[in-house]
């Protein structure tokens, strides 16, 4: 159990820096890419369902908000990780 949800952790982890970096890329056009305007489509699958809940923020928070969406799903995989360590002990 404890080398799966380290595997889901790191896994989950590096998509989601992947994605960070492709939205950086597109957005910013490093490396001669062209801007992209759906550069950080990447982001959402991985933010879900957080990202859905954004309505209610100004609009300049938004982008940021749901590049850090993920990063709610990723603290409660270690939550679970950790609560599942501890009922495996013996």
């Amino acid at each position: 159990m404890r080398r799966a949800c380290k595997l889901v952790i790191f896994v989950f982890g590096a998509l989601y820096l992947l994605a960070l970096a492709l939205l950086a890329i597109g957005t910013w056009g490093l490396f001669g890419q062209p801007r992209d305007p759906l550069s950080g489509v990447f982001l959402l699958p991985l933010g879900l369902p957080w990202n859905l809940m954004l309505d209610g923020f100004p609009d300049a928070w938004l982008p940021w908000l749901a590049a850090a969406a993920p990063l709610v799903n990723l603290a409660l995989f270690l939550i679970l990780c950790r609560l599942a360590a501890g009922r495996n002990r013996p």
